[in-house]
């Protein structure tokens, strides 16, 4: 979406019949209009639909989160979020999309660890910068994954796929929702913690994967919980354990994989809303109280903690302080894990 243009003339000599003296203030008068219009005023805003940029395909888990969460927050702005399902290069298309954009508040990104703290260290060129290409809005959601096997695999606990994948190396396949996603990182990490030969198959998003998975073409998947927490519960997948240091409120029946057998593992994923840098400060501020509002509402949060997904807000520099931290932490991950991405 385009955002808002404003012409400026320039007058070399004073306009015929017109005073000198009054040129002085006919450009204040400009200059006024020309700040007035450069950008949308904090009441303004919004004036008709935002668009968000979701990098990852649509009937995954931070799609399905996102559709939970903005409809509150378009409710509370008195206008229409319309989500945009741009995936690709493990949400790098889409973040690109937003970076480049005008930063008018119009066009906004739901944003991830993986496009702003695990991509910058997986992928060996960048064509935008995750931090200096974006302004930090809000956080939304702290995410629990879980470990998810075919019901058909003679696995009931992670120490039994442990050993079902020692007597059988590099025959055991995991699903990712692609390359350089958590669920692929976190995979990777599990088979370097746990000893074990195991061959990654990426896909395109989270729910292609889960549905090979469900079908026996793959092995076992590492994957957040929205995603894959209701088939797990439904019976058409075999959860083990979950990827937090504690058990999650919303599934205490499933132990976690520090507790059984992997000791120190620990993945857990978030996500955030941000606009493209240089959007105007009021304009962030309301985006940021209109998020703080849904992410309190009783619904939105028992609709989250549902799916394993645990609400978080936090003021914009809150957000870019945690951006920063999770870069350094996740810089680790890939270092351990050796994966890379031309």
């Amino acid at each position: 979406m385009a955002g808002l243009r404003v012409m400026r003339r320039r007058y070399s000599a004073s306009p015929p019949g017109r005073s000198l003296g009054l040129l002085p203030a006919f450009g204040a008068v400009l200059a006024a209009l020309g700040l007035l219009f450069a950008v949308p005023a904090a009441a303004e805003y919004p004036d008709r639909p935002i668009r968000l940029v979701v990098p990852f395909p649509a009937g995954g888990g931070a799609d399905n989160l996102a559709r939970t969460i903005m409809p509150r927050v378009a409710q509370e702005l008195g206008t229409t979020i319309v989500v945009d399902n741009r995936p690709g290069a493990g949400g790098n298309v889409g973040a690109e999309f937003v970076a480049r954009s005008a930063p008018d508040g119009y066009t906004l990104l739901y944003g991830t660890n993986g496009t702003h703290a695990i991509n910058r260290s997986l992928y060996a060129a960048m064509s935008f910068d995750p931090v200096r290409d974006f302004a930090p809005v809000s956080r939304m959601t702290q995410i629990a994954a879980l470990l998810v096997v075919y019901p058909g695999l003679p696995a009931r606990s992670v120490a039994e796929l442990i050993d079902f994948a020692k007597a059988n190396p590099g025959k055991v396949f995991f699903a990712s929702a692609g390359n350089g996603t958590t669920s692929h990182l976190a995979g990777e990490l599990f088979k370097t913690m746990a000893g074990i030969d195991i061959v990654h198959v990426p896909y395109r998003g989270g729910a292609l994967a889960a549905t090979d998975l469900m079908g026996g073409q793959v092995s076992m998947m590492i994957d957040v919980m929205p995603n894959v927490l209701p088939l797990a519960t439904g019976g058409k997948l075999k959860g083990l354990a979950v990827t937090t240091l504690a058990r999650v409120p919303a599934a205490p029946e499933f132990p976690t994989i520090a507790e059984s057998g992997v000791p120190g593992f620990e993945v857990s994923a978030w996500d955030g809303i941000l606009a493209p840098a240089g959007t105007p400060v009021a304009v962030i501020d309301r985006l940021n109280a209109a998020i703080r509002v849904a992410l309190a509402d009783p619904q939105v949060r028992a609709a989250l903690i549902a799916r394993g997904a645990q609400p978080v807000t936090s003021t914009p520099e809150e957000f870019a302080r945690h951006i920063a931290a999770e870069s350094d932490k996740w810089a680790r991950v890939v270092r351990q894990a050796g994966a890379k991405i031309d």
